[in-house]
C-alpha cells in the first residue's frame, strides 16, 4: 500500500549567490528574510560551516550536547551517540556540511546536514542560548547558500514545518509503501490511506497557493 506524504523541499534554479535567490522572491518575503539575518548579524553571532576534515572532537561533543538538549527540550529520546556522529565524520567527511554558530567566543548553537551528489539533506539541530532567527539561519539560510555555492540542486531540510514556505521551501508529495501481514488490520489502513491520500492532495493544492515566489507573467 502506497501513503502520500509532504514535506517543504527547496530547489536551486541557477541561482549565482544567495542575492540572487532573493530576487526570485515576492518583496514581502524578502525582506522578511533579509531581517531575519540581520538580526543574527546584529547580535553578532558569527557562523562557521565545517566539513567532516575541519570538525574535530571539541565541534562533535559541542553539537552533540545540543543534539541531546533538543530532545529534552521535546520529551524526545537522543538515540545517537556522540562517538557515532565523530565516525560518520571520520568515515565521510566529504558529506558533512555541520554548521556552528559562536556568540562572545563560545559556541551557542549547531546543525548537522548530510551532502549527497546533488542534494542537501538536513538537519538535526539544537542551542543553549535563544537569539531571534538564529534558528532559520542555521538551519534554512545557511542550507540555501551552500547549496548555491556547491552547485546542489535541492536541499531537503526534513518533516513538517510549514512555516518553511515562506522562506523558499515548497511543498513537495512523498511517498511511502507499506506492507500489513493481518487481512483485517490491513483493509482498515488501506481504507484509511484512501481517504487521506484525498485530503493530502488537497493539502498540498492549497499550501501550493502560498508560494513566496514572483508569478511568472
Amino acid at each position: 500500500m502506497q501513503r502520500l506524504g509532504c514535506q517543504f523541499h527547496w530547489t536551486n534554479n541557477n541561482y549565482e549567490s544567495f542575492e540572487h535567490y532573493l530576487q526570485s522572491l515576492t518583496r514581502g518575503k524578502r525582506k522578511n528574510i533579509n531581517q531575519e539575518r540581520r538580526r543574527v548579524k546584529d547580535a553578532n553571532v558569527q557562523i562557521e560551516i565545517l566539513d567532516g576534515h575541519q570538525a574535530n572532537e571539541q565541534h562533535w561533543a559541542t553539537f552533540h550536547r545540543y543534539y541531546e538538549s533538543t530532545f529534552m527540550k521535546l520529551g524526545g529520546y537522543a538515540t545517537l551517540s556522540q562517538s557515532f556522529f565523530e565516525e560518520v565524520g571520520r568515515t565521510l567527511p566529504d558529506n558533512i556540511m555541520l554548521v556552528m554558530a559562536k556568540h562572545d567566543n563560545d559556541y551557542i548553537a549547531s546543525a548537522l546536514s548530510f551532502r549527497g551528489k546533488q542534494t542537501l539533506y538536513g538537519r538535526h539541530w539544537g542551542c543553549e542560548k535563544e537569539i531571534n532567527s538564529l534558528h532559520f539561519e542555521c538551519c534554512y539560510y545557511q542550507g540555501i547558500d551552500y547549496c548555491i555555492k556547491n552547485g546542489l540542486q535541492k536541499f531537503e531540510p526534513g518533516a513538517q514545518g510549514e512555516h518553511k514556505i515562506t522562506r523558499g521551501f515548497l511543498p513537495t508529495p512523498t511517498h511511502s509503501m507499506h506492507w500489513i501481514a493481518d487481512p483485517q488490520f490491513r483493509q482498515a489502513i488501506n481504507e484509511f490511506l484512501t481517504r487521506e491520500t484525498i485530503g493530502m492532495k488537497h493539502y498540498i493544492n492549497q499550501l501550493q497557493e502560498h508560494s513566496p515566489f514572483k508569478k511568472l507573467s
